[in-house]
């Protein structure tokens, strides 16, 4: 599987990225946001929008980003079947692509938090979870201001009813409770996808914890399934 990381102004971990998923034996290339066309990439490849302030979040975070040029081609590749994954500021641009629903909001204590969190898998059907137990627990980092999920009432039941709540953060029991929650996100999610499985917004940073020497090797769990068919689809 090739593995194509988009590189915006701003990204700061285009390059973890790269590293881990070579790691994991994938081929990657990095894509600059001003390539309009990505016709190399097959259904069976993943795109990756990294961490970072992609054009220094001046605006809303993602809002800029979503107008490059490589924006249509990703589309299209989520539109076939492709793999799409975005981490922390990739969320948010997807969220501001309309790849995926709702959005993230300021962090309710106003500040930037970096700290190991708890992720509780919730959907096993996901690019990014496939192949995992529900209810299984793992440690991943969170390095952010604006992760605070937001949604309406109804899209919140949609996500529920459909199985689009990739993770949400627990405690290390695997608990769901509101002192375990980094940035007050609604119904305490961390992740999401689209109603097919193949697209996915995670605000942890599996790649920062993706090795042994760096002490954490729980997001390698997560990276290892964007290499498994995606055989289970959304109803």
């Amino acid at each position: 599987m090739r593995i194509g990381i988009v590189v915006f102004p701003g990204s700061n971990c285009d390059r973890d990225a790269a590293h881990a998923m070579e790691q994991l034996g994938h081929e990657v290339a990095m894509l600059w946001h001003k390539d309009a066309a990505i016709a190399d990439f097959t259904p069976e490849d993943c795109i990756i929008l990294p961490g970072g302030f992609s054009f220094g979040d001046y605006l809303r975070s993602g809002a800029i980003a979503r107008f490059s040029p490589i924006v249509d081609a990703i589309k299209q590749h989520a539109e076939t079947g492709g793999k799409v994954l975005g981490i922390c500021n990739g969320f948010q641009v997807l969220c501001e692509m309309g790849l995926l629903p709702g959005a993230l909001a300021r962090n309710n204590n106003q500040r930037f938090s970096c700290k190991d969190v708890y992720l509780k898998v919730e959907s096993t059907t996901s690019a990014l979870t496939h192949g995992l137990q529900g209810g299984e627990v793992l440690r991943i980092p969170i390095a952010h201001a604006e992760g605070r999920y937001v949604i309406s009432q109804s899209g919140l039941q949609e996500l529920r009813d459909n199985n689009q709540i990739v993770v949400r953060y627990c405690n290390a029991d695997g608990q769901i409770d509101h002192a375990s929650n980094p940035n007050g996100s609604m119904d305490d999610i961390a992740g999401v996808s689209n109603m097919q499985g193949n697209v996915v917004g995670l605000m942890p940073h599996p790649e920062r914890a993706a090795e042994n020497v760096l002490g954490n090797a729980d997001g390698k769990v997560l990276l290892e399934c964007l290499s498994q068919s995606l055989d289970v689809m959304h109803a």
